[in-house]
């Protein structure tokens, strides 16, 4: 209960190795775009990734080839279903958000702040983390793509219809 058999312990030592550095080959095989900043599509492919590595190490029924092959088939779903979303546009709006500007010209957007789940305090923290302080002097604050706030100052607005309604 407390201690697992040498075969076991023997097998975790050697199939973690190989199976972290099978994950690590096929991520830089993969590209950039698996270790992005996520949003929800990428999210589930990392959580998909870190399970299947827990199970090859923990699991006496998963041979590391099959857990190889896991990692590689994963990563290569995520490669074609970004690459058809870059080219067919419902695809890309069923699996990605689209950015919400939360306040625009010192105003906020109640609407979009109910529906994202954002608080005016939230938006405050962010305007303050970047470097601003005065709402009324910020052109836009923006939930953009994968969480993240991005907060556009009213001198480096230029074209605003660049900002997302």
């Amino acid at each position: 209960m407390f201690t697992g058999s040498l075969f076991g312990l023997v097998r975790i030592l050697i199939v973690g190795p190989l199976a972290y550095l099978s994950l690590i080959a096929v991520l830089r095989v993969s590209g950039k775009r698996t270790l992005a900043k996520m949003n929800a599509f990428d999210f589930v492919v990392t959580v998909a990734l870190g399970s299947t590595l827990a199970t090859v190490l923990l699991s006496k029924d998963v041979p590391l080839d099959e857990g190889v092959l896991a990692f590689v088939i994963l990563a290569a779903l995520q490669f074609v279903i970004a690459w058809i979303a870059q080219r067919v546009s419902p695809v890309e709006a069923a699996i990605k958000s689209s950015p919400r500007t939360l306040l625009c010209d010192g105003q906020f957007d109640e609407a979009a702040l109910l529906d994202e789940r954002v608080t005016r305090d939230e938006v405050a923290a962010a305007v303050r983390k970047s470097g601003g302080g005065d709402l009324g002097r910020i052109a836009a604050v923006v939930l953009e793509t994968d969480g993240s706030i991005s907060v556009i100052a009213t001198s480096a607005a230029g074209d605003r219809s660049a900002f997302p309604r």
